[in-house]
């Protein structure tokens, strides 16, 4: 518990802010394609947003009470607040929140921001350092 109560380094802070922007990115960029929505800029920004708010809002959260957002810990905070603050807002918008989708959300948003973070843990753990 303790781990997680420690700052990351900021170098470390940001790589990890940029990952999870990313994999935000690139499951609104697989959804619109999957479903012949199209690559536009337009599109790709409408349908971005709630989660990009969401996101912010998990990171903000992480920084604010000064966790180490590069833990298994965090990747479910900032998991939870892109998925439940992304699916309010389009609920606010107008847009669609079927419950298969809410469940592809948490299922590849979570695999892939707690993942990231568990495969650094082993890593770390493999190399000596600290557990995260």
């Amino acid at each position: 518990m303790e781990a997680d109560r420690r700052e990351a380094p900021v170098r470390a802070r940001l790589a990890g802010a940029v990952v999870d922007l990313v994999v935000v990115l690139l499951f609104v960029g697989i959804g619109r394609h999957t479903h012949d929505h199209g690559l536009a800029p337009a599109g790709l920004a409408s349908t971005a947003w709630p989660f990009l708010v969401g996101l912010a809002v998990g990171w903000g959260a992480l920084l604010v009470a000064r966790r180490d957002p590069t833990t298994v810990r965090s990747g479910v905070v900032v998991c939870g607040a892109t998925v439940a603050l992304g699916m309010a807002l389009r609920v606010v918008a107008g847009q669609g929140t079927a419950f298969a989708f809410v469940l592809v959300a948490l299922g590849f948003l979570g695999a892939i921001m707690v993942g990231w973070r568990a495969a650094l843990a082993v890593v770390a753990r493999r190399r000596g350092g600290p557990v995260r």
